[in-house]
């Protein structure tokens, strides 16, 4: 792909259907838990993208046979009862969040030294309160001062115990927790300690524990007890679609007019961005749900809306991209938490829709975005952030002269991206 993309604006209301790739936050679940599993099981639907295949190579790396189809959209994992045969490993995370706080975790389990690492922008995102999580639990593990990666990981296998973890900072420290936990020598407990933002995914991760014959005792978000115990090989186990990548094709219609199918989503979908939908309702969307099909429409005015978006913070920046062309200012709450994620998603999307010519206002947790008629072309800076990439492209379904600089970073989670955008013309 080049350096830079022309979005070519759609002049008609749209009437499209669209398929979209495998879940990434399940795929790299079960990837992890497939590996502890004992015997293999064959994930089917499965993503293959940047951060899949970092989380596929670290486990091949570790000496787990892992085979990949990616035409057919299968893996393959031979699960070792909670045994890693590699005693000494250097892991590189690149920026993938999930590989590198699940890997964290896993990594105690084994016997050895082991080191974890990223690019640049994951030297900077803090993993230290993981890292505290799981010395309380028996562990050995050294980090830079800054408190973000490199880690070396002294293990010898979780002793398990007692901990607590701040529910606050990435709800994928706890996921990390409870989907190893299973196989610390002892009983593990965990005890939150702020408020948990994204609890959807940890509904994911305890839905697919118990899909694969582990479940917990737990009080709300505030506390988890998790025994010994083994995870079953699925045989064969279904990814759902990446709902996050959905909300785009949702979006679109928003900001053209029509009507966007997204073929392959459930209603039933276990991923917490589904509750999208609800957003896009409230701005005056007709959303249709069947058992394999979303429809999203609209033929009215778009209307502002006032949305806490801390349990689904992913979508954020799509909503962000589609508030400008609403009638009322968009205010959205309840995601500082994505200041640490692949980049600054806060300032950085206040930053791109001024250069647009929106007007918009930072807070701590969030923004404000105002309607604009008048928009300027520009070319957006993606901050290596495939999230900014996608909810971006969508504003140049509408105005011309929307360049996107960097496309490729959708590689990160939805390689295709951009074709199946361009399918909407």
């Amino acid at each position: 792909m080049t350096s830079s993309l022309e979005i070519l604006p759609v002049t008609h209301a749209l009437n499209a259907s669209v398929r979209v790739l495998g879940s990434k936050s399940l795929t790299n679940r079960a990837l992890l838990i497939a590996a502890l599993a004992s015997g293999e099981t064959r994930l089917t639907n499965a993503l293959f993208s940047d951060d899949t295949y970092i989380f596929a190579q670290a486990l091949q790396t570790l000496g787990f046979d892992v085979q990949l189809d990616a035409p057919h959209t299968e893996m393959s994992i031979t699960g070792l009862g909670g045994h890693i045969p590699a005693k000494r490993a250097r892991i590189f995370c690149g920026n993938a969040g999930t590989a590198a706080r699940f890997l964290s975790a896993l990594l105690t389990l084994g016997e050895g030294e082991f080191i974890l690492d990223g690019d640049p922008r994951m030297r900077a995102r803090p993993i230290g309160d993981l890292v505290r999580s799981l010395t309380q639990l028996g562990a050995s593990l050294e980090i830079s001062a800054s408190n973000c990666p490199p880690i070396k990981i002294s293990a010898s296998r979780l002793l398990g115990g007692h901990t607590s973890i701040a529910g606050n900072i990435s709800s994928q420290f706890l996921s990390g927790l409870l989907m190893v936990s299973p196989y610390a020598q002892h009983s593990v407990d965990i005890e939150v300690i702020t408020e948990l933002t994204s609890k959807p995914y940890i509904d994911l991760t305890l839905s697919i524990m118990c899909d694969f014959g582990v479940e917990i005792e737990r009080e709300d978000y505030r506390h988890f007890v998790i025994h010994p115990a083994q995870y079953q090989a699925q045989g064969s186990y279904s990814i759902e679609s990446d709902v996050s990548a959905a909300s785009y094709f949702f979006a679109a219609p928003a900001v053209c007019g029509g009507t966007v199918r997204v073929e392959n989503i459930d209603l039933r979908s276990k991923q917490g961005d589904i509750k999208f939908l609800d957003i896009l309702q409230q701005m005056g969307c007709i959303v249709t749900r069947s058992s394999d099909c979303i429809e999203v429409t609209r033929s009215t005015d778009l209307l502002g809306v006032d949305a806490d978006m801390r349990d689904i913070s992913d979508t954020a920046q799509t909503l962000a991209a589609i508030a400008p062309f609403a009638s009322t200012p968009t205010r959205i709450r309840g995601i500082a938490t994505s200041r640490v994620k692949e980049t600054d998603r806060v300032s950085a999307t206040c930053t791109e829709l001024t250069r647009l010519g929106v007007h918009v206002e930072e807070h701590s947790d969030g923004l404000t975005i105002y309607p604009c008629e008048v928009f300027q072309p520009a070319t957006i800076q993606t901050y290596n952030d495939h999230r900014m990439a996608m909810a971006f492209s969508l504003i140049g379904l509408r105005i011309p002269g929307l360049v996107i600089e960097d496309p490729a970073s959708v590689s990160k989670t939805f390689p295709n991206y951009f074709e199946v955008l361009g399918s909407l013309q």
